[in-house]
């Protein structure tokens, strides 16, 4: 690509972007991400960039903080004033925790959306919530407010698992906040969970998964526990209070996860997520997975415009404070080369169930999906039709199989 820039440049103090990003921009949909880094407290295994009261300090608060979204989008509205696309697909409110600021900020900064941008008809919003944080109240509010999806993050129907994780909600909260969403008119409801905790047993996950079915959600996300650096989680496994998460207890709790949404009538449609039609897909999600462009609001956030990617100071105070200064608040960019967009496509679209186009693959590449194909990693019918798809054995092995691709 022409002018490539040195990963990680500094971004120009209004935002502009690069010609060559702009003129494709949206061609392959748009979407808008918004952070919200407030937490109530800090679970014990995350490192996103949140915040409680106590760590925020000076200069940043959850009541200014809409002002502060509503400055970015007029910024971005002048940087995409030329290239404008031409609707808003998707909207994804996460953090954090979205649901602690009010339902009426939520909807301000919806609405902020909508006029900078214009929102599609048939637009998904969503926004995460822990359970503990919305109430049949604050859920019609924010269902009037124009939101679709929400997502609630269970993680577990173990109170012993929930208390490793450090989660604040009760094990029954999160069905309940389900059904509430579900009353209220939410066309789709997302159940997160988390499996591979040190301390769970299978019929803990079992029981997990049973809560989930039963809750009538028409999607689930299940992910293997990670040990992030810095978190307190990583310092009690180095300390040996905790075990460090099994591989092999991993992969038999995504096999149980597998079977019980097939048996309950969900499918796979991303290697960690199911939906029980096409509809209930996380399409937001999809449009990451798929190469289009969004542009991310609040601090941390990460966009992407054709080709170019870039990300926003961390810490709230300085991001209300570059915005108040009339600056952008992105700390740094980097447009993707040709080899690194084709090794980003085989990543993310190899964990699809419809797959990678063989077609974009080289040589070398065919070779490494042909002994996939033979190892019984990848579909054979979708194979013979030029497609790879993982098997659920090659979802096990996804990491590997993408490393065989790109050799």
């Amino acid at each position: 690509m022409p002018g490539v820039l040195p990963a990680g440049e500094t971004i120009p103090v209004d935002g502009s972007l690069p010609a060559t990003a702009l003129t494709s921009s949206g061609t392959r949909g748009f979407g808008v991400y918004l952070h919200v880094p407030f937490c109530a407290s800090r679970c014990g295994y995350c490192d996103f960039n949140t915040y409680t009261a106590a760590e925020l300090g000076g200069g940043a608060s959850r009541e200014e903080y809409v002002e502060a979204i509503l400055a970015e989008l007029a910024l971005a509205a002048r940087v995409l004033r030329e290239h404008r696309p031409p609707r808003v697909d998707t909207v994804f409110v996460g953090g954090g925790t979205p649901t602690l600021l009010p339902a009426t900020d939520l909807a301000r900064i919806l609405d902020g959306i909508d006029r900078t941008w214009g929102l599609a008809a048939d637009a998904e919003v969503t926004t995460e919530a822990n359970p503990e944080s919305v109430t049949p109240r604050s859920l019609a509010a924010l269902r009037a407010a124009g939101y679709t999806r929400i997502s609630l993050g269970m993680q577990s129907a173990s109170p012993g698992v929930l208390a490793v994780l450090d989660r604040q909600h009760s094990a029954g909260r999160a069905v309940a906040a389900a059904q509430e969403a579900r009353d209220v008119g939410f066309e789709h409801v997302n159940l997160d969970l988390i499996y591979a905790t040190p301390g769970e047993s299978a019929a803990d996950f079992a029981a997990s998964l049973d809560q989930a079915i039963i809750a009538g959600v028409d999607h689930v996300s299940a992910y293997a526990l990670i040990v992030e650096e810095g978190t307190r989680l990583a310092a009690q496994v180095r300390r040996g209070e905790l075990a460090y998460p099994c591989d092999d207890v991993a992969a038999d709790r995504y096999l149980a996860a597998e079977a019980a949404l097939d048996a309950a009538g969900f499918s796979w449609y991303e290697v960690s997520n199911w939906a029980r039609t096409p509809a209930a897909r996380c399409r937001h999600n999809l449009l990451y997975w798929t190469g289009g462009d969004w542009w991310g609001l609040g601090p941390g956030a990460h966009s992407h415009i054709g080709g170019v990617r870039w990300w926003n100071v961390k810490h709230p105070a300085t991001y209300a404070q570059r915005l108040a200064a009339g600056a952008s608040p992105g700390l740094a960019r980097e447009v993707l080369t040709a080899d690194e967009a084709h090794t980003e496509e085989v990543m993310l679209r190899l964990r699809l169930a419809d797959g990678l186009p063989l077609e974009v693959l080289g040589s070398a590449g065919r070779a490494g999906a042909d002994r996939a194909r033979t190892a019984g990693l990848l579909v054979e019918s979708a194979y013979a039709a030029g497609r790879a798809v993982l098997t659920l054995r090659g979802r096990l092995l996804a990491d590997a199989v993408v490393r065989d691709l790109l050799a």
